[in-house]
């Protein structure tokens, strides 16, 4: 495993045009380290290649070969062979791990006409966990679902309705996260939870708090620790991940895969895209947008010292005395993104913050007195919002107060449906990203952008 991740590392730290095939075929030993599978003693037939993990932020259908050895393609759920309606489902049981017990339970879901999509297995000392893509008719329910793979021999059934998306198979999944963590170390927590599925991943960080991560990361050796429902790994800034997932076990496999990543983002250290737009105002002068992170702290702290106590009294809800401590938190690609808009001279003008709150995505502005309503604002915002589409979000927030009315503009700017809360003072805009809008497609860069 170490070998595979020097690997990745070496290509990723020479050149940032790494060619993407290399850094996901090296992110293939990673996948597959360590898999092991039982369908041929089981079953007498070759393992399938596919995996029913996360989906995706892709609307990709990939074609591939099912556990009966017939062609299965990513066609949309809403019909079968069979006829009739028919629905995607990922489904995870535990059988015992003695031969022809993963025979009942096939030869029962026949029966009702499921056909088996993929199909991977975790073994374990108590028995084996399958997980499985299946295609059901329409009109069975996941109540149904269990109870008939219960009475096969199935235990602590686990079923959620699935969608093209997961159709894409295992390898190709797991070798676009590693490539992209590879590029860009705001990444990681989102490919972990693409990985894991629906989990909840909390990043304590090294310092700061009354339990510090540095004092969590004693309790947690080196190679992590898996307890059922809750995995934990050293943060390579220091500090712990956590990743807690209700009602489903993670399996050895995941937690092997959770910390390849997680190890391979340690040894490439911090880094983020150098892509740069040029965007010219409309009284002539031109503002580069980027990507900044901890290290353009102290540019940051300086953009505070000339904001008036009104700006950074709306932006923070707070003590404007501390305002700076929350830099480190904000600029951390831990936490989310953050673009800056720069002059031609280097200094920081207005921060934009896209940040990962669990399940919700909530998006912050901080534009300078003297550069408001320009439209910094709104180019920046627009960008963030463009950047949680690509990350599959189905929507973005923002806090502030009523009377700010440049962020309330803002969003209102983004035409998209907004849903307002009001509650002492405190606004919470949210904004539903659409279909189109999930789709990925980009904004427009270096254009002239006009005043909010």
């Amino acid at each position: 495993m170490s070998d595979v991740t020097d690997a990745v590392a070496h290509f990723a730290e020479h050149g940032t045009a790494v060619p993407a095939l290399v850094l996901a075929s090296l992110a293939a030993l990673i996948a597959t380290a360590g898999f092991r599978t039982r369908w041929s003693r089981r079953h007498g037939q070759a393992p399938p290649a596919d995996d029913t993990g996360a989906r995706p932020p892709t609307t990709e259908r990939t074609a591939g070969t099912g556990p009966t050895g017939r062609e299965t393609t990513g066609s949309e759920p809403g019909g079968s062979e069979h006829g009739g309606e028919s629905a995607l489902w990922r489904m995870r049981t535990t059988v015992r791990d003695a031969p022809g017990s993963l025979a009942v339970l096939c030869a029962a879901l026949a029966e009702r006409r499921i056909d088996i999509l993929s199909l991977q297995t975790h073994p374990l000392a108590e028995g084996t966990v399958d997980e499985f893509l299946l295609r059901a008719p329409g009109e069975l329910s996941g109540t149904e679902l269990a109870d008939l793979v219960t009475a096969a021999g199935g235990a602590r059934t686990w079923t959620e309705r699935a969608d093209a998306h997961d159709l894409v198979d295992a390898p190709t999944r797991v070798l676009a996260l590693a490539a992209r963590t590879a590029l860009d170390a705001a990444e990681l927590p989102l490919a972990l939870r693409q990985l894991l599925g629906r989990c909840t991943i909390r990043s304590l960080p090294a310092t700061g708090g009354a339990r510090t991560g540095a004092r969590a990361a004693q309790e947690v050796p080196p190679e992590g620790t898996l307890e059922d429902t809750v995995l934990r790994l050293r943060a390579p800034e220091g500090g712990v991940i956590s990743v807690e997932r209700p009602h489903l076990p993670f399996t050895p496999a995941e937690f092997a895969r959770a910390r390849a990543l997680v190890e391979l983002d340690a040894r490439l250290g911090p880094r983020i895209p150098h892509a740069r737009d040029v965007l010219t105002l409309t009284e002539g002068s031109d503002i580069t947008v980027r990507r900044v992170d901890t290290r353009d702290v102290p540019a940051a702290k300086a953009m505070h010292e000339r904001c008036s106590a009104r700006t950074l009294g709306l932006r923070y809800h707070g003590p404007v005395g501390d305002a700076d401590r929350y830099l480190n938190h904000l600029l951390s690609p831990r936490f989310g993104r953050t673009l800056a808009a720069q002059t031609a001279s280097g200094r920081i003008v207005a921060l934009g913050h896209l940040l990962w709150d669990g399940d919700e995505t909530e998006v912050a502005l901080l534009v300078e007195d003297g550069w408001q309503r320009r439209g910094i604002g709104g180019e920046l915002l627009g960008r963030l919002v463009a950047m949680a589409a690509e990350t599959g979000c189905e929507s973005v927030y923002a806090v502030t107060q009523a009377s700010n009315t440049g962020m309330v503009a803002a969003m209102r700017g983004l035409g998209l449906p907004l849903d307002y809360q009001i509650e002492e003072g405190t606004l919470v805009v949210t904004a539903r990203l659409d279909p189109v809008a999930r789709s990925g497609a980009p904004l427009p860069h270096g254009e002239r952008i006009g005043r909010e």
